[in-house]
């Protein structure tokens, strides 16, 4: 496909300064009529993350599983963690992180791994980091395939209809994904160091959401978070958006460990007011990286 016939007939002069609500109905507009662009550029993507390698897109399954075992060896074997049927209870967290994380890294470059082609076709930029953000769905829906097939397998106990929550959930996660992706990719093209700083803050974020650990002092050993914290250093944990999200992946997927710590109450209903919360505020956060992007976009050009 030409992507040169994509351009628009017609050039949205810098001089232009529509207000919140023009940008964000250009920037709906760019998106539903670009879809074959993106169509493109998600094909694209896969095919160059799959290109280098002998298994492929495969990778983005199997780096999450491997996480997952190094963590397992790490908590369970060195640090005796008894938490039951602990590979599913990280599992559950990682898979999900592993979207994020990658969708994240993928859109800070995505403007600026496009110079040549932004300084040669006018296009709707927007879609960059969206086609970034979309192309992981696939890997993340592969992914879920599998983890539903080691539920039925190696932890039938955990299988209950709560796990049919995933997309509602997923798709919290998809709308605060997009909103901050705009954000750094469009922050990135004049600031390069937020893709220098992306990578060790996402790290950073990791250990601060309960992927290896949980909320329930009995399953991650909080007690000593708590402890170490204190009740205002905890709230901050609780505000952070993945305390919301990866908390109701493992309720759905997971369940819930008893208070001893020796057993589990299987698929449990995740929070639903904390994800409408966590919703409302990722569409802020959308309307914030849409207004933000499509008004430094005309620069995009000259920056580059």
């Amino acid at each position: 496909m030409q992507i040169a016939t994509e351009a628009p007939s017609s050039f949205r002069s810098s001089a232009v300064r529509p207000g919140a609500v023009g940008l964000m109905r250009e920037a709906l507009h760019d998106v539903l009529a670009r879809r074959r662009l993106i169509r493109h550029l998600i094909s694209a993507d896969i095919r160059r993350k799959g290109s280098d390698t002998l298994l492929g897109n495969v990778w983005w399954v199997l780096d999450p599983l491997l996480q997952m075992s190094v963590y397992l060896i790490l908590l369970s074997v060195i640090l005796q963690r008894s938490t039951p049927d602990f590979p599913l209870f990280l599992f559950a967290a990682i898979l999900p992180w592993k979207w994020f994380a990658s969708s994240i890294n993928d859109a800070v470059s995505s403007v600026v791994r496009q110079e040549r082609l932004i300084k040669q076709v006018q296009f709707p930029k927007i879609v960059l980091p969206v086609s970034a953000v979309a192309a992981e769905i696939l890997n993340l829906t592969f992914g879920f395939l599998i983890m539903l097939g080691m539920l039925v397998l190696f932890f039938p106990a955990h299988v209950t209809l709560n796990v049919a929550w995933v997309p509602l959930i997923a798709l919290v996660q998809f709308v605060f994904t997009v909103g901050l992706a705009l954000l750094v990719a469009s922050i990135n093209v004049f600031y390069r160091d937020v893709g220098i700083l992306s990578g060790h803050l996402i790290r950073l974020w990791f250990f601060l959401s309960p992927t290896l650990w949980s909320f329930d002092s009995s399953a991650g050993r909080f007690g000593a978070i708590e402890e170490a914290l204190g009740e205002a250093g905890v709230n901050i944990l609780r505000m952070n958006p993945f305390a919301v999200l990866l908390t109701a992946y493992r309720d759905a997927i997971y369940g819930r460990v008893n208070a001893t710590g020796d057993g589990f109450t299987p698929g449990q209903t995740p929070d639903l007011v904390a994800l409408g919360m966590l919703f409302l505020f990722s569409l802020g956060l959308l309307v914030l990286g849409t207004v933000v992007f499509k008004r430094v976009e005309p620069a995009f050009a000259k920056v580059l």
